[in-house]
């Protein structure tokens, strides 16, 4: 782990999307507490997680190991930036695309982050609150037009107007869309 002083917010989230987007689970040692709190608001049945998870190897399992079983293809993105190196919380909002390893499908997803991070150095998170929004299910044929969308985005802080800038004209995005630009997404 590199030394407490240069792990900020931004670090941990950075970090986060490297453990969960390449398949690290060792990367959440830099990303949570041992007895972090991960909670779900799921608002779509297109995805499933369970409501609480409570640890960290908990979490990676269900965050990073059985994730990566199902998916591959993953971009992550974060609406928002934190700044400060002692910021007590932070939240934004976030898009995710990925394809499934089985039918080849693509799903794009989004909602809120809720991070929070415990007082002492390292500024681990301790709880992180998630909610997705909207998770859209479209098929294998898509793929390369969603995939060349997310590659071009910067990683892993874009903002709504990059997003909206870019986006294949596919109607099932359109739910995506309305919440990035909602207001809160840029």
């Amino acid at each position: 782990m590199p030394p407490a002083a240069r792990i900020t917010p931004e670090t941990v989230l950075r970090d986060y999307f490297h453990a969960k987007d390449e398949n690290r689970p060792h990367l959440l040692d830099q990303v949570f507490t041992p007895d972090a709190r991960l909670e779900v608001d799921n608002r779509t049945g297109a995805i499933s997680f369970p409501a609480v998870t409570e640890g960290r190897e908990a979490i990676a399992d269900v965050l990073v190991r059985k994730f990566a079983q199902t998916y591959e293809n993953i971009y992550s993105f974060y609406m928002g930036r934190p700044t400060g190196a002692a910021a007590a919380a932070f939240s934004c909002d976030w898009l995710v695309g990925m394809s499934e390893k089985a039918g080849r499908g693509v799903r794009v997803g989004c909602g809120r982050y809720h991070w929070s991070f415990q007082a002492g150095p390292p500024p681990l998170a301790n709880r992180l609150v998630i909610t997705i929004a909207a998770m859209q299910v479209l098929p294998p044929s898509r793929l390369t037009a969603v995939m060349a969308w997310l590659r071009n985005l910067d990683y892993p802080w874009t903002t709504g107007a990059a997003v909206r800038a870019g986006t294949p004209d596919l109607a099932p995005l359109t739910p995506v869309l309305h919440y990035l630009g909602r207001g809160g997404a840029d």
